[in-house]
């Protein structure tokens, strides 16, 4: 199971696909740019809870991030969105990511949560630092972790 790719200027689809871990669930984005698989991470981390194409894009918000490496910004962002998501008691179904020098500027954009549409599986409470990793794999960027479900 994974998203539905995006075409992008590369010439390569952008996606996201899940990944077996233990108790929890990992999460990776894959695409042509760090950026877009950083999207896609939280495309995935989305795809954990409900069904991303269910979740509309009525709102945005931004979230800025910051951390000395790759790996730490993942994790920071989609902490990010993790914390957005339970104290706005909303979902998001679309990104968009900009990478500049140890700093991230997203947004999300989503709706509130409508239990009888969205159908929640279960609930993420963060990204946890095992299976950490950000890497450029034969021009393809991907960004992994896995998530406390």
């Amino acid at each position: 199971m994974g998203g539905d790719p995006i075409v992008s200027d590369y010439g390569m689809r952008a996606h996201w696909e899940h990944f077996a871990h233990e108790a929890d669930m990992g999460v990776r984005g894959i695409g042509p740019s760090k950026a877009q698989a950083f999207e896609q991470a939280a495309l995935a981390m989305t795809a954990i809870i409900t069904d991303p194409s269910t979740v509309k894009a009525l709102e945005m918000i931004r979230i800025e991030c910051e951390a000395p490496d790759d790996e730490l910004l993942l994790a920071e962002w989609l902490n990010s969105l993790v914390y957005e998501m339970s104290t706005r008691k909303m979902l998001f179904g679309r990104f968009a990511v900009e990478l500049r020098q140890g700093a991230l500027l997203g947004r999300a954009w989503g709706e509130r949560v409508d239990p009888e549409r969205h159908h929640p599986a279960v609930e993420v409470k963060g990204a946890t630092y095992t299976s950490l990793r950000v890497a450029l794999e034969g021009g393809t960027w991907i960004a992994q972790t896995v998530v406390d479900v």
